[in-house]
């Protein structure tokens, strides 16, 4: 019973936090227009880089913009590969909920091997036939609240917050959408989502589980006396680090990466997404933020989150998985270079949560989040099965060296 209320607390945390970020990025997103991509045509250079940060956003909005780039001929096939090696789809929001250090690490690393990887491929591998002309290329610039009688041609940005003193109506969604975020900002300030602090064997207390604790608190061996050795359990004892930061009274003033103060924030976060959307218009309320991000997201986020973290919960309690990982992490390797073929977000949430819990080494995950990209290639397998094939292909192998390397590294 602990178990199954552990996963689902933290898996409302996590998705109330992914939800959260998800929110923001879509206000962000909303006045992006891509008009002056066209003139990235005459830098490679710049193409390869403005793909790959395009890619380090969190989410699907980078990636797709790149794909329509590239499907238009705007953008060349190094550059797909760069954002398709950055890009961590949603699991970007996941770890950035679960592991904030290590994931800020993991995307400076994605970056650079992205760009590195992106000038390679355009310097030997040249892609020329392309679904579109560069002519036909257009990204979404519907106006949020233009009047009726603007002109069509009028391509102002869109205005989410026009009309000062115009009253909002209340919605059915807007309301979900309020609530929702009222009770996850009322859960995280009074602390009721957070994971309790349990007193280890050998009589620690104060181990502040970061954002989710992927073993059970029987696992806990912190305080036994137990020695790590070897590269691979300096990887594990430094995710441990991670997710049980001791909190003594010398530095519990104040750790901006303890889970208390991380939380806060993100309720702060939470009731400024709050704010916005209490003065947003209907159109983004109705299609931005309930069509493409709540009804969209939210359920796949949820399920993907609890069913890994039960999974992970069951196995380490009554299965000897920890063990055999430890003792196949190449294995591990190509199965999560493997998973990384599969256009979708979720199935790299298991590899999160195995190294959130110091089971798989940060070679793992790091092969995986560069095989993977989440759900953004899927508009490329539509318009173009070859080059999806080839930049999966390419991804896949530079996972798979990268992550060997890293693990002969130690870590």
């Amino acid at each position: 019973m602990n178990i199954l209320l552990d996963a689902l607390k933290n898996s409302i945390l996590i998705t109330g936090l992914v939800m959260i970020m998800m929110l923001l990025i879509e206000y962000v997103n909303i006045h992006s227009h891509g008009e002056s991509f066209k003139k990235l045509r005459k830098s490679p250079f710049r193409q390869v880089v403005v793909a790959a940060l395009l890619g380090l956003v969190p989410g699907c909005v980078g990636g797709f913009a790149v794909v329509s780039l590239y499907t238009h001929n705007l953008l060349s096939f190094g550059s797909l590969v760069a954002m398709m090696i950055s890009s961590s789809g949603d699991e970007a929001f996941i770890m950035l909920a679960m592991i904030p250090k290590t994931a800020i690490f993991l995307f400076v690393l994605l970056l650079f091997t992205g760009i590195g990887a992106g000038l390679l491929v355009d310097r030997f591998i040249k892609v020329k036939q392309r679904p579109f002309a560069a002519e036909e290329f257009s990204l979404h610039e519907e106006c949020c609240d233009k009047n009726e009688n603007q002109p069509k041609h009028d391509h102002s940005h869109p205005q989410i917050f026009s009309g000062k003193g115009v009253p909002r109506k209340m919605t059915k969604e807007r309301i979900s959408i309020m609530a929702g975020i009222a009770v996850f900002i009322i859960a995280v300030v009074m602390g009721l989502l957070e994971h309790k602090h349990i007193e280890g064997e050998g009589g620690h207390e104060g181990h502040a589980h970061e954002m989710v604790a992927a073993a059970p608190a029987e696992s806990h061996t912190h305080a036994d006396g137990t020695v790590h050795t070897g590269g691979h359990h300096e990887a594990e004892s430094a995710a441990q680090a991670e997710i049980h930061e001791h909190n003594d009274v010398h530095t519990a003033e104040f750790d901006i990466f303890s889970e208390r103060w991380i939380n806060l924030i993100f309720a702060g976060v939470s009731l400024f997404v709050l704010i916005l959307t209490a003065r947003a218009n209907e159109h983004f309320i109705k299609r931005h933020l309930w069509d493409h991000v709540v009804k969209k997201h939210f359920r796949s986020i949820f399920l993907w989150t609890f069913g890994a973290l039960l999974v992970i919960h069951f196995g380490m309690q009554y299965l000897d998985i920890q063990h055999w990982i430890k003792e196949n992490v190449i294995i591990m390797i190509l199965i999560a270079v493997a998973i990384g073929i599969i256009p979708e977000s979720g199935p790299h949430m298991v590899f999160i949560t195995l190294f959130a819990g110091g089971m798989i080494p940060f070679s793992v995950l790091l092969a995986s989040s560069i095989a993977q990209d989440g759900h953004t290639a899927l508009p490329l397998l539509a318009e173009s099965k070859k080059s999806f094939v080839l930049a999966k292909a390419i991804n896949i192998v530079i996972g798979f060296v990268i992550g060997f390397g890293v693990h002969l590294a130690g870590f």
